[in-house]
């Protein structure tokens, strides 16, 4: 089930070089999205609903969700799914407003420099549909936008069978004061937040993870808008054991990424051959009894891998390789290895942290990056929907400590006027210093 590789003596490029890489998108599927992003420019609500028709196989009269709707699925849902909700609504704002800590003025050789930040007016959530429901993500994008200030807050969910969206998406949605849902999912919905149709306004940031032409669609509308959170794109998990780690932990925590779908990736590294069968039969068993076993198999099949590494620093070398998602360090004193870690969307340490309270209700956000993108990029915070604009107050002092070296620079690039307001001013200070 799992694909055992051996890299046991292997450092450096050797390493990098023995392990599996992510397919990049192919020519179809960037094909693909890129006539479904015109054809949603071009044709706007009508096109919306007959993509919808045709890839969701749901005939829809309208796609946006009636406001109403929102609050009725909250007042209908089952009083334990409501308060689970409000549990990660509460954490999930408290730990977001934790991070947006306050950054003070900057004041120094006559100069006085304020940081100004001011959220994005307008963000575009994707909460993925079909397989599953998804009301933890609603409340991951939501709440950090409401926590940074953006005044409206939009959805786009694909609907079910029936045309509708769920009740807990729903009332995650009214949890998290989102302003408008609209019943669209895919590469069309990234489209619509975008570019804009007649019944979507364009958004100013898009955020939400989804399958690879969701992921692909935010790829090639990146610029038009903003993109947070790099490729937020099908699941993945590298779960580190060591010789003392429950197998059964080690098993149900790769079971929890491959079962979000096709296309994720679920590693298990260890330097324990014994360790590494024992989870391997124990997946095997969990698979065997899931509900969705097909998924589950599927996915391992074409995801899922097992590494022998030499010891546990070895191990780090090889998960900073693949970059995960979700990094799980599933034995007792791994927050000693956390200097070891380059990169990673989110690490959880310790044989009682499984990225499954990451998912829900730790605070953290969960919308993560992907496909090796952690080399470069974050979890999705409340900062990726503010800007940070500067503003400079210069006192008189500042043209004698400052101004010299502004006037040498601007005269070597060749900008007379550059140095020239520079020059003025120091010369009506020495004017009025002589009265």
């Amino acid at each position: 089930m799992l694909t055992r590789i051996d890299v046991r003596g292997r450092r450096d490029a050797e390493l990098s070089a023995a392990l599996p890489r992510p397919e990049e998108p192919g020519r179809a599927e960037r094909e693909t999205v890129a006539s479904i992003i015109d054809a949603v420019r071009q044709g706007g609500d009508r096109t919306l609903l007959e993509l919808t028709e045709k890839l969701d196989g749901v005939a829809l009269e309208r796609i946006r969700v009636a406001d109403a709707e929102l609050h009725d699925a909250l007042a209908r849902i089952p009083e334990e799914l409501r308060q689970a909700l409000l549990v990660a609504h509460r954490n999930i704002a408290a730990y977001h407003a934790y991070e947006m800590a306050t950054v003070p003025d900057f004041v120094a050789h006559g100069l006085r420099i304020r940081h100004l930040v001011r959220p994005v007016d307008r963000v575009g959530c994707y909460a993925p549909g079909g397989r599953a429901r998804y009301p933890s993500t609603v409340l991951m994008c939501a709440v950090p936008a409401r926590v940074a200030g953006v005044q409206e807050v939009v959805l786009c969910v694909p609907p079910g069978r029936d045309g509708t969206v769920d009740d807990a998406t729903l009332a995650a949605a009214a949890l998290a004061g989102v302003d408008e849902v609209y019943a669209i999912g895919g590469a069309q919905a990234i489209a619509a937040m975008a570019y804009g149709t007649e019944s979507v306004r364009p958004v100013d940031v898009v955020v939400g993870p989804g399958n690879r032409y969701v992921a692909e669609a935010k790829r090639q509308v990146a610029g038009a808008v903003g993109v947070a959170s790099a490729f937020a794109g099908p699941s993945e998990v590298v779960v580190v054991a060591a010789p003392d780690t429950p197998a059964s932990f080690a098993a149900i925590d790769l079971a929890v990424q491959a079962e979000h779908g096709p296309d994720g990736l679920a590693w298990l590294v260890t330097w324990s051959e014994e360790k590494a069968s024992e989870v391997e039969a124990a997946l095997e068993r969990i698979v065997a009894e899931s509900p969705r076993r097909d998924d589950l198999a599927s996915t391992l099949a074409r995801g899922g891998y097992s590494c022998i590494v030499d010891d546990a620093e070895h191990a780090l070398a090889v998960s900073n390789v693949v970059a995960p998602e979700h990094l799980e360090l599933l034995f007792e004193g791994a927050e000693t290895l956390l200097g070891s870690v380059r990169a990673a969307g989110a690490v959880f340490c310790g044989p009682w942290s499984p990225a499954s309270l990451g998912d829900y209700v730790a605070g953290p956000n969960h919308v993560l990056p992907t496909d090796r993108t952690a080399r470069f990029a974050s979890a999705l915070r409340a900062d990726d929907f503010r800007r940070h604009l500067h503003a400079v107050s210069a006192q008189p002092s500042a043209m004698e400590t400052l101004g010299p070296a502004v006037e040498t620079l601007a005269e070597t690039e060749g900008l007379p006027a550059h140095a020239a307001s520079i020059a003025l001013r120091r010369a009506r200070l020495r004017e009025e210093g002589a009265r």
